[in-house]
């Protein structure tokens, strides 16, 4: 061993030993604050992420990184994986500790209000499933739009506070060397901003007529659906709060098939059908809606160790077992690599950010899909049938719709941390109504950009939904092609075949963080990541 792979080793060592604890205490605290609301669960989650900060703060292993990489000395590639995972883990925290703590305060404490609040509608204060309940349901102008606003007011409450950690990640990454602190973070996650730019575009390309088209169907059915003219349609009118997920505009009503069900039996026996035990982190989760609890639906890797679970506020509905058919495809996916013996602790995470919301969306499609439901739920041959066509353009429309809410988040974001100073209001507008084609309430000045909670505590992520849902029909493709062998693109399940769960945990799922993303996906699926296979599904 060279004296520079000693050298690291010893690095690597120390660092891992005072981090992993920190880790799993971090993790539980968390755990804790989001599943009760506890403040205390909450400052503890704050004081112990300071803790970690301090660690990765540490200007002399700093400088002993940056010594050991400008040397070259350290090139198998194993020991160099986790040199560039220490280098930009230290690189990121390499600023004043006063502003990396008052980053944490200002997260956490945005946290607590975002798990606290519940929408006042009409006198009564009611959770995020019941404001998506009236959404989708109602058809009353009146009352979508006082439930609309309603859900909106958190904007007004978290605004200011989100603008200020805005500025003080900017802050942060100036004091880097990088342009902002949007640049920063895609770069220090392996992601390059204007490959990431020409990506988004060339999604915007493909998807911008196709979503033109069936919005114009979409505004037909909603304005008849209301009894008002297309031109009087609002965001309010399409059935969710930020219309990031499809309407019901074809005659499927998908929730009927999962009311009554055991949305967590279907999940569990699903996965094990190929091959992958998800039993063992259901056991360990929190899936049902209480007073306090986050409103949301998240995975978490406690520990590195195989310690995952899974937050969830289930109600018997398609869009819930969508959820859990996603979170636990999260869920597989962190098993998958906490259990490989061979691969270190530092590199024990998805090869990229997005390639675990790929393999999450890829099982998160099939609450709709006929022949996943004919297989898994018992709907007769004759009922799949009858509703594949419309279960495929269904599956069209979602794609179509939440590709352009990516864009709407991906842009604000992007213009947002460029000049946080600018009319943010405006902005988020003038976003929603050119990528969703929606028309804005007139006269309306709120901070709505605030409501959605990724952009102020999941900063810089969104456009990974995108990129994930590309990897999704990649290895959709490459399972139907080589592994199924069915043939059928639109709506094969894998449902029974146990190789589909081999091969991910193989090729995708025990690698971790050992190889590039698109040299993962590479040796993967043959390619590197491509928009192509998601465009046939779209156009």
């Amino acid at each position: 061993m060279n004296h520079g792979k000693m050298e690291l080793q010893e690095i690597i060592d120390r660092t891992v030993a005072a981090y992993a604890p920190l880790v799993k205490a971090s993790s539980e605290a968390y755990w804790e604050g989001t599943t009760t609301g506890s403040a205390t669960a909450f400052e503890r989650y704050a004081e112990i992420n300071r803790k970690i900060a301090e660690l990765f703060s540490d200007s002399r292993t700093f400088g002993e990184l940056r010594r050991i990489r400008e040397s070259g000395s350290v090139t198998e590639p194993l020991m160099r994986r986790q040199l560039e995972e220490l280098y930009n883990a230290f690189l990121s925290r390499q600023a004043d500790k006063s502003l990396l703590n008052a980053i944490i305060d200002k997260e956490t404490d945005l946290e607590r209000k975002y798990a606290a609040f519940r929408a006042d509608f009409r006198g009564s204060r009611i959770n995020d499933n019941e404001v998506e309940r009236l959404l989708r349901t109602s058809s009353d102008s009146a009352e979508l739009r006082d439930v609309w606003e309603a859900h909106k007011a958190v904007g007004r409450e978290v605004a200011r506070d989100v603008l200020d950690v805005v500025r003080l990640r900017n802050r942060l990454a100036d004091m880097l060397g990088f342009t902002n602190y949007h640049s920063m973070s895609l770069m220090l996650s392996g992601e390059k901003p204007r490959e990431v730019e020409l990506l988004m575009n060339e999604v915007d390309e493909l998807s911008r007529d196709s979503f033109a088209a069936v919005k114009a169907e979409l505004d037909e059915a909603m304005a008849r659906r209301c009894g008002i003219t297309r031109e009087e349609l609002r965001p309010w009118h399409y059935q969710g709060r930020f219309f990031q997920e499809a309407p019901d505009l074809y005659p499927v009503d998908f929730d009927k098939y999962y009311k009554g069900r055991d949305l967590e039996r279907l999940t569990i026996d699903y996965y094990r059908s190929i091959g992958l035990d998800v039993e063992p982190m259901m056991r360990r989760s929190d899936l049902y809606p209480r007073e306090g609890k986050n409103q949301h639906a998240f995975c978490i890797d406690m520990d590195g160790m195989g310690d995952v679970r899974v937050l969830c506020n289930l109600t018997d509905n398609e869009r819930w077992m969508e959820t859990m058919l996603h979170e636990f495809g999260h869920a597989a996916y962190s098993v998958g690599h906490d259990s490989n013996p061979d691969l270190p602790f530092l590199l024990r995470e998805a090869a990229g950010i997005f390639t675990t919301e790929g393999v999450a969306m890829m099982f998160g499609r099939l609450s709709r899909n006929p022949e996943w439901m004919r297989l898994n739920l018992g709907i007769s041959s004759e009922e799949a049938a009858r509703i594949a066509p419309d279960c495929r353009r269904s599956a069209r429309l979602s794609q179509l719709v939440q590709s352009r809410f990516m864009q709407v988040v991906y842009r604000f974001e992007k213009a947002m941390y460029a000049d946080p100073e600018q009319n943010l209001n405006a902005l988020w507008r003038s976003l929603v109504e050119k990528y969703q084609l929606l028309t804005y309430p007139e006269g309306r000045d709120e901070p709505d950009w605030a409501a959605k909670i990724h952009i102020a505590l999941y900063p810089c992520y969104y456009h990974n939904y995108q990129m994930g849902e590309l990897f999704a029909s990649q290895m959709h493709h490459y399972i139907v092609e080589h592994i199924t062998r069915s043939g059928d693109m639109a709506f094969d399940s894998y449902t029974g075949c146990p190789e589909v769960g081999r091969w991910l945990t193989e090729n995708i799922f025990a690698p971790g963080k050992l190889y590039p993303w698109n040299e993962m996906i590479s040796r993967a699926t043959g390619e590197k990541l491509t928009a192509a296979w998601w465009a046939n599904e779209v156009r």
